[in-house]
């Protein structure tokens, strides 16, 4: 079963999305969990309460909110929809706080093992506010990390500020998350851009990939910002091999890597040309959590390099480039 990730700096409109989603009739089976119901304006959707931290809202979804951690929360409502206690759910969305690192959370959903066994990552949709994007991203390194981590990026309040501003925000965007893509409010985005297509959709897995790398240059130099600018030394740049790969050597480079640096590794994403295979594999993750490798039927376009996008903090991209070439080639 997908879970959605929802999260962006405080005040960045995820309620107005969330609220927005919960109304479309694809949510109609979904479970929410916020962190604070009393902070989010849900209150014209709530139909009835289950129990004490259980509602069912009109659209149809259900809503809890998380009183230990998360994964008791999860465990708990999945066990509960089991009982028959909480309607059946086939999509979970979950709303961080606008002060989260969204890292620790993608680590419990892709690490606990009673979690994986119930439940995939799906999108990571990160909200932006127009108004306040240069403030937060200076001062709040929050902000900069969920940037980093997304597949969607919601820029929102695009309303209340001059073009000029969207403008300028835009490839300051993109060099923190290239491999992300952008929407904006105000501009009809539909529910599937933002949750339904996600890599371990069955059918969805080429064009999500495709999306990692359209429309960038994917021969990236590394885009450094100081500490001024993004609060935090992140940056993104891309390896490029135009031979075919040797997983093994791959492999071992990519858990030295992360076991060394994962920290500072906020997101990595890649479609790789392996020795011996004629279809691609696609690795992504965060931090020190790797996906388990997705493999396409087939190739997504004619371009068969071997192409990973990092989006890392205070590490050097001379540093990963020159170690995967030791490892690597």
């Amino acid at each position: 079963m997908p879970v959605n990730l929802i999260t962006g700096f405080l005040g960045s409109g995820k309620t107005t999305l969330l609220k927005q989603l919960l109304e479309a009739p694809e949510m109609g089976n979904a479970a929410v969990i916020i962190n604070e119901f009393g902070e989010i304006g849900l209150d014209h959707l709530l139909v009835q309460r289950i129990d004490g931290e259980v509602i069912v809202l009109q659209s149809g979804c259900i809503c809890c909110t998380i009183r230990t951690d998360l994964r008791d929360t999860i465990l708990s409502l999945h066990e509960k929809s089991n009982q028959g206690i909480v309607p059946k759910f086939d999509r979970l969305v979950i709303e961080t706080t606008g002060l989260a690192d969204p890292a620790p959370i993608v680590g419990t959903l892709m690490l606990d093992r009673v979690i994986r066994n119930h439940y995939r990552l799906g999108t990571i949709v990160t909200t932006v506010d127009a108004v306040n994007a240069d403030r937060h991203l200076k001062n709040n390194p929050e902000t900069a990390k969920q940037v980093a981590v997304a597949d969607r990026i919601f820029i929102t309040k695009t309303d209340l500020v001059p073009r000029s501003d969207i403008t300028r925000l835009v490839p300051r965007l993109n060099s923190l998350n290239p491999a992300a893509e952008l929407l904006q409010s105000g501009t009809g985005v539909a529910f599937s851009d933002l949750l339904t297509a996600d890599l371990y959709a069955d059918d969805k897995k080429s064009q999500e990939v495709e999306k990692w790398f359209a429309g960038q240059n994917t021969n990236l130099h590394p885009h450094h910002h100081n500490g001024h600018q993004h609060g935090e030394d992140i940056f993104s740049f891309t390896i490029e091999v135009t031979e075919p790969l040797d997983w093994t050597a791959f492999g071992l480079w990519l858990v030295m890597l992360l076991h060394a640096h994962g920290e500072n590794i906020l997101r990595i994403k890649g479609i790789l040309n392996i020795i011996g295979e004629e279809s691609p594999a696609v690795i992504h993750g965060v931090q020190h959590t790797i996906h388990p490798p997705q493999h396409l039927d087939k190739w997504p376009s004619q371009d068969h390099r071997s192409r990973i996008i990092f989006i890392v903090k205070n590490i050097s991209a001379a540093q990963i480039k020159k170690s995967f070439q030791i490892f690597c080639r």
